[in-house]
């Protein structure tokens, strides 16, 4: 099914569709190194569709073109720190993405909070990604 929505592709991409009832929404397609691609469903995908490891799913997906959008709280909070803005704009995409990523997934106001804050110190301090996620695990 990869080959038919993306042919010719060997690396990850986007879809969107549904598993069951579950919408999904700038999902990746991963290559398993022999042309053939996974779809990694996490706990809560499974929970949301009521489903465990080797159920059955009907899966309708297509090519998901759509930009990624970036955590709106932390271009806000970027907005007002010069520094860390600049630093963020320096960084490739995909490493925008983690940020906005792991700001999003927070399941708790304080949780995103904290978030946005570690990430726009990391940033005003020059560090990317990973090594914020280091360096904020260490003061812990």
């Amino acid at each position: 099914l990869a080959q038919q929505l993306n042919p010719g592709v060997r690396t990850s991409f986007r879809v969107k569709g549904t598993i069951d009832d579950y919408v999904l929404r700038q999902a990746a397609l991963l290559p398993m190194g022999d042309g053939d691609f996974v779809f990694p469903t996490n706990a809560d995908i499974r929970r949301a569709i009521r489903k465990r490891d080797g159920a059955t799913v009907r899966v309708e997906i297509e090519l998901d073109e759509s930009p990624i959008e970036l955590s709106p709280d932390l271009m806000e909070c970027l907005a007002d720190a010069p520094e860390a803005q600049a630093f963020f704009d320096s960084l490739p995409r995909g490493h925008q993405n983690y940020y906005s990523k792991w700001i999003e997934s927070a399941k708790t106001t304080d949780t995103k909070v904290k978030r946005i804050t570690q990430a726009v110190q990391g940033m005003t301090m020059g560090m990317g990604y990973g090594e914020m996620i280091r360096y904020f695990k260490n003061k812990a």
